[in-house]
């Protein structure tokens, strides 16, 4: 197995190289959908009074886009290396098709929380290696990326995980309601949402729609909408220089004295200070995996 740095990595659908040569302290993140397999190297995820560890024995699936908080366990002389591999709803479909009715993969109780760590086993492991391994070869990136890709989720849904993929991949379930109704935050997130058109959306009354939303984020629909607007705000600003009163409008706020409030309180630092931090050489919490 060959260690890539990100900038040697050819790019696959989906697929995004993870690497840290030094300790980050417990912070505030937001990931998107998929599944985290490090080779070396040590995180942990906190979310709701939930612990979860993942290193070279086990693997982070989120089957929903979830803020929670990270910390990240690597050095220069042991980095943090692994892969993110990103859900393709529709790759999930497809896999589970061609699966069949098999009785063995069938999840007899399903899990609704949208996060979940599971230990990594060799089929999995191997697969994730050959992965890394064709991310320095562009015509292998390019012809067999995609079938690791496929071979790794189908390792997946045959795992302790696997229910959870396929309650996504499952259009009835209260969990894939669930999962519209975050993609819909995700692309409405500045909009002015109510709870009550977002419970409407899904057909579920409002104690239904708070019980079935808790399970799968752990916390409440105004509480993620709120976060997942920070957060959106933050990048605006590290990545797009835009100064806080411009980036809370554009999420959604109304008072920029009210965002700088909640951000503060969320991330621990002010919008200023955050952004100064960044300017620091050699520290660059908004690149934290």
């Amino acid at each position: 197995m060959q260690l890539l740095r990100e900038d040697k990595a050819v790019t696959i659908p989906h697929v995004k190289l993870l690497h840290a040569d030094a300790y980050y302290a417990r912070t505030p993140v937001m990931y998107e959908p998929g599944i985290i397999i490090l080779f070396q190297g040590r995180k942990t995820g906190y979310l709701g009074g939930k612990t979860f560890v993942y290193d070279a024995s086990q693997y982070l699936l989120l089957s929903v886009p979830l803020p929670f908080e990270c910390e990240t366990f690597a050095s220069r002389e042991e980095p943090l290396v692994g892969l993110f591999i990103g859900v393709d709803t529709l790759m999930l479909q497809d896999l589970i098709i061609d699966m069949g009715d098999d009785a063995q993969f069938r999840p007899v109780t399903p899990r609704s929380s949208g996060i979940n760590a599971a230990p990594l086993t060799e089929e999995l492991f191997c697969a994730a290696e050959r992965l890394l391994d064709i991310m320095d070869k562009p015509l292998d990136a390019r012809v067999l990326g995609q079938a690791v890709v496929r071979e790794i989720l189908y390792y997946l849904l045959q795992g302790e995980c696997g229910d959870a993929l396929y309650a996504l991949a499952n259009r009835q379930s209260h969990f894939n309601q669930i999962a519209k109704i975050l993609k819909k935050i995700e692309r409405q997130f500045a909009d002015n949402l109510t709870i009550e058109q977002l419970a409407a959306d899904v057909n579920m009354s409002l104690s239904a729609f708070h019980h079935n939303f808790k399970a799968v984020t752990s916390t409440s629909p105004l509480q993620y909408l709120k976060t997942y607007r920070l957060h959106k705000a933050r990048i605006l600003m590290l990545h797009d220089g835009l100064n806080a009163g411009t980036a809370a409008m554009q999420v959604g706020y109304e008072s920029p004295s009210q965002f700088s409030r909640e951000f503060k309180r969320y991330f621990g630092i002010s919008p200023r200070e955050d952004v100064a931090r960044v300017r620091v050489p050699g520290h660059n919490p908004a690149l934290q995996i």
